[in-house]
């Protein structure tokens, strides 16, 4: 991987800065999420240090302590983490708040082509014509995870067949995966669905899958609060049939982790969940059970959740640093180091990497994962967006247990939104 890598980088660094390193000596210093897509970039910074001589340090914390960490140096005098990993929830208060570069100036100066990221990877980070405050750096859109090899099961198909006069099949409508999912609780012997219902994070964006799925929104074209709608409704309401008569018990209580062991030990049939979880599952040492069993959709109705982090430059730090972060994210997203990284697992945002022939050649799905990135929808990006999370969470968790009537629920839950959004 060095050897590939070395020229592409060199060549970058020509064509960027004049021929010239820009910012010998500076060091780089970034709050990483302790995941593998950080282990993925640790592993090449070498490269970018041998290249260019600018030093990258991560210091990786859980995803629990980021925001506070990133926000105590955000507001001080100078950052001492001056290249910024971002999540989308926060993609609209760090803007709003003031502390990020607008890298469009520096896209522009430097010839940086966005084109090749995927649109709905640019959108979810609150991109536009005017400003750019991030720069995507890998994707965690969700989808549909099934097992195949109930749905061809001659039993199941002459069951299914018998009870409802459809074809056991592939589902294509939210509806039609609720039916699947409930038949294969009462006959197939598992889980219809895997759910992470437990309130907050987990089941805010579990339902956000049903939402879009359902034709629903959160917001309209001019950011007017629309949860509150017949889609909605059915969203919901199939959300609670799901979990009540379809999901593992506890699901109201579950989280990720409990729906990746569940899938893992064959004991359920589908889970709505992060494209990238499928090569864990379809993992013949971690999960025989199911290896080979498994498929990757969109989910069903033609969208599902968009999520994912973005690379940005902190704006209380001295110009050269800022001007080595960039350096930097214009590497580390660059096509030959984003396809460098996929082949170890990365979640891409740019089109080409997911139709790389050496990609594909060891991840066929990546063909199918790139019609889940395409398709995602995002959660409402606002100043207050990881808030909202357990406002919505909350009223989820409240209808899913029958202790609040969908309508009331979908109610408390636009309500909260237009408050937040007005603060």
């Amino acid at each position: 991987m060095k050897k590939t890598l070395l020229p592409f980088a060199l060549g970058l660094t020509a064509s960027l800065w004049g021929g010239s390193v820009l910012a010998d000596g500076v060091t780089l210093h970034a709050l990483m999420e302790d995941v593998p897509e950080t282990a993925i970039i640790e592993k090449m910074l070498p490269d970018f240090e041998k290249e260019t001589g600018i030093k990258v340090e991560f210091e990786k914390v859980g995803y629990g302590d980021m925001h506070d960490k990133l926000v105590a140096q955000l507001v001080g005098g100078q950052s001492y983490y001056n290249l910024l990993e971002v999540d989308f929830l926060w993609a609209g208060e760090f803007p709003a708040a003031g502390w990020l570069e607008d890298l469009k100036p520096y896209a522009e100066k430097t010839g940086f082509d966005t084109a090749a990221f995927i649109p709905s990877t640019m959108e979810l980070l609150g991109n536009t014509d005017a400003a750019m405050p991030l720069v995507p750096m890998y994707n965690y859109s969700m989808g549909l995870i099934y097992r195949t090899d109930l749905l061809e099961d001659p039993a199941l198909q002459a069951a299914y067949k018998a009870q409802t006069g459809k074809d056991l099949a592939a589902p294509t409508t939210l509806a039609d995966y609720v039916a699947i999912a409930k038949f294969m609780k009462a006959e197939g012997k598992v889980n219809g669905a895997a759910m992470q219902g437990q309130k907050g994070d987990p089941n805010a964006m579990e339902f956000s899958n049903y939402l879009f799925a359902a034709g629903g929104d959160y917001l309209d074209a001019d950011g007017n609060v629309v949860l509150a709608s017949p889609a909605g409704e059915t969203a919901l309401g199939l959300y609670k049939e799901a979990i009540t008569t379809a999901a593992q018990t506890g699901a109201l209580s579950a989280t990720l982790d409990d729906t990746m062991r569940l899938m893992c030990a064959g004991d359920a049939f589908s889970m709505v969940t992060y494209w990238w979880m499928l090569p864990q599952i379809d993992n013949a040492e971690s999960c025989p059970d199911v290896a080979g069993k498994v498929a990757l959709s969109v989910m069903p109705g033609g969208h599902g959740e968009s999520g994912g982090w973005g690379w940005g430059i902190a704006k209380n730090v001295p110009q050269e640093e800022k001007d080595a972060a960039w350096q930097f994210i214009t590497w580390v997203q660059s096509k030959d180091v984003a396809v460098a990284r996929a082949l170890e697992g990365h979640a891409p945002v740019r089109a080409d990497v997911y139709t790389d022939p050496a990609v594909l050649a060891k991840y066929p799905f990546y063909k199918d994962a790139m019609s889940v990135v395409e398709s995602g929808k995002s959660f409402p990006i606002f100043t207050y967006s990881a808030q909202y999370e357990d406002t919505l969470g909350t009223q989820v968790s409240l209808a899913a247990s029958g202790d609040a009537t969908i309508p009331d629920a979908l109610a408390a839950a636009a309500s909260g939104l237009t408050d937040l959004m007005k603060k």
